[in-house]
């Protein structure tokens, strides 16, 4: 007995840890979003991961920092007028963004070494750790790539693929890590067995994941600015530049108002999905750690509708832009935090 509780404490304490991991993760990609939305992502140009910790300390490196910019198209085409104090303001997001990283793995090594040290991980433990810190490095290189992708002639910005991409596989992250978590915290009795409602979870995923790549689409191409009104996309419900690529699949990567109108199309059609769902799980009883979590997801979505078509109507307004955009990258976070957990509490039991 004494052993068993030992090892349940141990397994909250890693939990713990893991879901501070959960919320780095979550700073790391509203830092990506705002780093993204202010046009930083390519101020610093080169990838140093241990000597470029620390930003320029003197006028000297800044100057040389600002030279090397100079060089990328971004600044030819877009960002001619800067001054040295509007590259600094750039730099500093796209370096906090790094750094923020390197804090993150630096935080998941420590406590890994010390629970190790410690020998709190139970059996089966040790594995999935490994494979959260493979997880974490293929991120690392994801976004090195991503920045690399808009250091090349005639590119402005980082490649929208390349950008969802890199937040597709920091979502990957997340789910991971509250999944590990939640597998040390949740007892047999939270569960629900619900075969119907499983399954329509797994639909709500099925579409959620295609709505966040979208939505990543949205951000990297600037969709939103060429259609900054709302309910019609230009005074259309299927405008006209829909079809204006050839050959026509492009439309669906590559075409902005094609873009938007998927995106808002598959905003809706979550929606439905949720309150549906909202509806039929309350035929559940007695949950009350269940009963939570179905009633935040129900809210989250109104709360993400909303976000999702103030951001719209702003798009054209940098400062609003910045706070909404974040702003529902956040929330849609939380949604696919929220889906995640309900997953997992509708299981038959915590092995499966």
């Amino acid at each position: 007995m004494v052993d068993e509780l030992t090892q349940q404490r141990s397994s909250r304490q890693v939990a713990y840890w893991l879901l501070t991991g959960v919320g780095m993760i979550v700073i790391q990609v509203l830092l990506g979003g705002i780093t993204r939305l202010t046009e930083s992502g390519l101020s610093i140009t080169e990838w140093k991961p241990l000597t470029g910790a620390l930003p320029p300390m003197n006028d000297l490196a800044w100057q040389a920092e600002f030279d090397k910019y100079k060089l990328t198209d971004q600044f030819r085409y877009v960002h001619q007028h800067f001054s040295l104090s509007d590259f600094k303001f750039i730099f500093f997001w796209e370096w906090f963004h790094r750094s923020w990283a390197r804090l993150m793995g630096l935080v998941f090594l420590v406590g890994f070494l010390y629970f190790l040290a410690r020998k709190k991980f139970g059996k089966g433990m040790v594995k999935p750790m490994i494979v959260l810190f493979l997880l974490g490095g293929l991120q690392g290189a994801i976004g090195w790539l991503m920045v690399k992708s808009g250091l090349v002639p005639e590119k402005y910005f980082v490649g929208h693929v390349e950008l969802a991409t890199h937040f597709v596989a920091a979502m990957g992250l997340l789910c991971y890590t509250i999944w590990f978590a939640l597998q040390l915290l949740i007892v047999p009795g939270q569960l629900v067995k619900s075969a119907s409602l499983k399954n329509f979870l797994v639909a709500i995923t099925v579409v959620l994941i295609p709505q966040l790549v979208y939505g990543a689409f949205m951000a990297g191409l600037k969709a939103g600015a060429v259609a900054p009104t709302w309910p019609d996309i230009n005074g259309h419900f299927l405008p006209a530049q829909i079809n204006r690529l050839e050959p026509w699949l492009n439309n669906l990567w590559a075409n902005e108002y094609a873009i938007q109108f998927i995106h808002r199309g598959l905003a809706y059609l979550l929606f439905i999905m949720v309150l549906a769902w909202w509806y039929r799980s309350g035929c559940v009883k007695d949950k009350k750690l269940f009963s939570r979590f179905r009633t935040s997801l129900l809210l989250t979505m109104i709360i993400q509708i909303i976000l999702g078509i103030l951001t719209v109507l702003n798009a054209t307004s940098p400062r609003l832009l910045v706070f909404l955009g974040v702003s529902h990258q956040f929330v849609a976070m939380t949604l696919l935090s929220l889906v995640v957990v309900l997953l997992f509490l509708n299981r038959r039991n915590l092995a499966a």
